[in-house]
């Protein structure tokens, strides 16, 4: 996951801090400067905005926050001087400013709880701290990294920060004196282009730019887990274990335009992001009692980003329902009874109240580890328009039959019996066009095919394939699904809700062992230098085997473990092995580029055996099958060594020649 590191705006923070400190100055921003295009684009904030310096300066002419802060937050040791970090870093340390960016705020407390994350994105923090010793080594210049489009990028900042009044407007510690989330704001919103670019937005989307982790949304009112107890303790069960295996989860409840922000009467705030600080199983009961009882209740912490307002209800800081918790369980939870924003509640009330939550797997990719690995796949492309139409890349999602397999197309193999394949399909993220009006995700979404085992060209008719998945089209920047599926070989093809529409995505899969996943773009085979010899494809035709019926028992147990090879001019296709029986559904296809078209296609049966494998029976198939719709019913021979008689059962096979290789 984590990777070199591309400067942002090519501005390499080492060589401009050595600049600065060897010329006695600090650093102003030519990318980020000062001025109101870096704060808004539209709204002003309420209030003459001034730029001011954290740090101790020895240049007079530096406005320093410290010398005018009309001090509304808690203080802290040395707070004469300002720091990074103050008693280390914590989800408290972030409070949200003038701008709407919940989402980020939220993002943020949960980075604070992981410290291989935020180590990641705050680098060297040390070398990056205050030092009151050695004043002649600040340079007023900081740098972050974040994780941009499948890339690592490090962004540099000077630490002028905007203020109304001598207090800082934008997000903001608990303590006075403490910058980290106001200086890694700064970095967010230069990406953004401003910081009302950051008004809006997914708490999920920022968690994956803070470390690169797979986002899931769940939409918790949609798939009533509140009146379903048993997919709620799967879903807790879940969520414990993304939460004990470092991943970051948030959660929000839906809002109307005109309810955004509203805080309800049990404390709750509509249209407002969540972090979810903790995923418990709480024991109940006091002393030996509970341990012998061992009966526990599902508990969820989260924190609102206000820093204040939170749940009334049951397992609310106060509430009665704590006195069924043993100190000893109490101390180890950190229960507080303050207005702090963060609180606990039942996770059946969780359900009942919110009504999405943004899940954010970090992915493991080791090579060795304790816990389930998985193997990465991750393409880049486009939606593109083409003077020539048959080479347009953005045809729409399937409701346009006419133009959808234009779409980029991409091929990988599930190798065993069945397999959990994660797909995560992420569009560029567009805040930063905000500027110009424009800055909207794309709505997008991707379907997957089952296609034939020895498939290597683009699809060029979906009518012969099985669509197997399809995920929802929506306008977030990421969209996620977990699919079950079944050995064999898959195509996946991401596209806009509409035709015509362009845009860049990342694809990337997951799956147990390598997939081979690889973009598929050419059409058919390429004529080689020997082609005129040996001759070009002159049909395409697929062949689809459905299964068998009333074969003749080959084995003393009573069953058979049959399987099926097609074969055509040299190539074959083979199934998977059905084990014990005498009735298989094989569900298996081929495609095979013939060049001599009037040559027969082969369907053989056999059954599997550990010292030799026996052969049940074929089906030939001479000459150049017409097109047909509905699978036909062909008698299975029965020949072995020597052509011997026929046998009862028959074989029910869907064939489809075509000529033509274009898009629908």
């Amino acid at each position: 996951m984590f990777s070199s590191v591309d400067p942002y705006k090519n501005q390499h923070y080492a060589d401009l801090k050595s600049a600065c400190i060897k010329s006695k100055t600090l650093f102003e921003d030519p990318e980020f400067p000062a001025t109101n295009a870096s704060l808004f684009y539209r709204r002003p904030p309420p209030g003459l905005v001034e730029w001011k310096r954290p740090g101790v300066s020895n240049y007079s002419h530096h406005s320093r926050i410290f010398n005018i802060l009309n001090i509304k937050y808690k203080g802290s040791p040395g707070s004469n001087e300002p720091h990074l970090f103050v008693e280390g870093i914590s989800s408290h340390d972030l409070n949200q400013g003038v701008v709407g960016n919940c989402w980020f705020v939220a993002a943020c407390s949960c980075l604070a709880l992981k410290p291989h994350l935020w180590k990641k994105v705050i680098p060297d923090s040390d070398e990056q701290e205050w030092d009151p010793k050695h004043p002649e080594n600040y340079a007023g210049i900081f740098h972050f990294q974040f994780w941009v489009f499948g890339q690592w990028v490090d962004v540099v900042v000077d630490d002028r920060l905007p203020t109304i009044n001598g207090e800082l407007i934008y997000c903001h510690s608990k303590f006075n004196n403490e910058f980290w989330s106001a200086l890694l704001e700064k970095a967010y919103a230069k990406l953004s282009g401003c910081y009302e670019s950051l008004e809006g937005g997914n708490t999920g989307d920022a968690v994956v730019d803070f470390s690169g982790a797979v986002s899931e949304v769940i939409n918790l009112e949609e798939e009533a887990y509140y009146k379903d107890q048993k997919k709620q303790d799967q879903l807790f069960e879940d969520l414990l274990k993304v939460y004990d295996r470092g991943g970051i989860i948030s959660c929000s409840i839906k809002a109307s335009p005109h309810e955004i922000e509203m805080r309800m009467a049990n404390g709750l705030v509509k249209g407002h992001a969540y972090s979810i600080t903790a995923v418990k199983r709480v024991r109940l009961g006091h002393g030996l009692l509970a341990y012998f009882k061992n009966e526990t209740i599902p508990l969820i912490r989260m924190r609102n980003p206000w820093g204040k307002t939170e749940w009334k209800g049951a397992w609310s800081d106060s509430s009665e329902e704590w006195t069924k918790v043993g100190d000893t369980e109490r101390g180890n939870l950190g229960i507080t009874v303050e207005d702090d924003g963060e609180f606990w509640m039942s996770f059946s009330d969780w359900c009942k109240n919110f009504t999405d939550t943004d899940v954010c797997r970090l992915i493991n990719t080791a090579l060795i580890s304790i816990h389930k690995t998985w193997h990465e796949s991750m393409h880049f492309g486009s939606w593109t328009k083409h003077a020539e139409p048959l080479f347009n890349r953005c045809g729409g999602c399937a409701n346009h039959k006419q133009t959808f397999l234009q779409n980029p197309q991409y091929l990988f193999d599930v190798t065993k019996e069945v397999d959990e394949v994660l797909i995560s399909l992420q569009q560029r993220d567009m805040k930063i066009h905000r500027q110009i009006g424009q800055g909207e995700n794309l709505t997008i979404g991707f379907s997957v095919f089952k296609v034939e085992l020895n498939r290597k060209y683009r699809l060029h008719d979906i009518l012969t394939q099985q669509c197997v998945e399809t995920s929802t089209y929506i306008n977030a920047r990421t969209v996620f699904k977990r699919c079950m599926l079944p050995m064999g070989r898959y195509i996946i093809i991401p596209t806009t809700f509409k035709p015509q529409i362009l845009g860049e995505y990342m694809i990337r899969v997951f799956t147990d062992v390598d997939s081979g996943c690889r973009e598929l773009t050419e059409d058919k085979p390429r004529a080689g230098c020997c082609a005129s010899f040996l001759g070009y494809p002159q049909a395409v035709s697929h062949v689809y085997v459905h299964g068998a019926e009333g074969l003749q028992n080959q084995d003393s147990s009573g069953g058979a473990d049959p399987y099926v090879i097609i074969s055509c001019e040299g190539h074959s296709v083979q199934s998977t092995v059905q084990r014990d029986t005498l009735e298989p559904e094989f569900k298996t296809s081929g495609i095979f580029y013939r060049k001599k078209p009037r040559k027969p296609i082969c369907v053989e049966v056999w059954n599997r055996n550990a010292v030799k494998d026996q052969f049940m029976g074929q089906v030939v198939l001479s000459g150049l099958v017409k097109d047909t719709t509905e699978p036909q019913r062909l008698q299975l021979r029965k020949q072995g060594r020597q052509m011997a008689d026929e046998m009862p059962g028959t074989i029910s096979l869907r064939i489809i020649t075509s000529n033509q290789l274009t898009d629908m």
